[in-house]
């Protein structure tokens, strides 16, 4: 478990695009840097197509989702916390009008009973080709 105010790296997640850890601990509060889909060891985007430029071809938003939650309980697990600790939530879509449905109906299966609260934001692109990220706040 991660000590008081503590940077934690995950060993499961996808490494980080820039210089920031996966979480930071302080106090009993735990807070996620943003996390999408990408998976460890790898460029591969669960269900990402792209062109020879690296340009979103196609994508699926059902798979980003699947993989961001799975990354996200990673890095919880990593830092001595889980998914049921969740408390606050800021998604960012890219697409809302096309994905917002879909990202919404699994969220209900994740979270189920006593959700945490929610904000979601349309932005125009994200760091990597993906149409997903959430930053979560956590307790330990």
């Amino acid at each position: 478990m991660a000590a008081e105010n503590d940077s934690i790296h995950s060993s499961k997640a996808p490494e980080p695009v820039g210089l920031y850890p996966h979480a930071r601990r302080v106090g009993n509060l735990l807070f996620l840097s943003g996390v999408g889909p990408r998976e460890r060891g790898t460029k591969k985007i669960p269900g990402v197509e792209l062109n020879e430029k690296g340009e979103i071809v196609s994508y699926d938003i059902e798979a980003q989702c699947h993989s961001v939650f799975r990354n996200i309980k990673a890095i919880l697990e990593d830092s001595g916390s889980n998914w049921d600790n969740i408390i606050d939530v800021t998604v960012f879509l890219t697409n809302m009008k096309d994905d917002f449905a879909t990202y919404n109906k699994l969220w209900a299966t994740y979270f189920g009973q006593n959700p945490p609260c929610r904000t979601t934001i349309e932005i125009n692109c994200l760091p990597t080709p993906i149409a997903i990220e959430l930053k979560v706040i956590a307790t330990i």
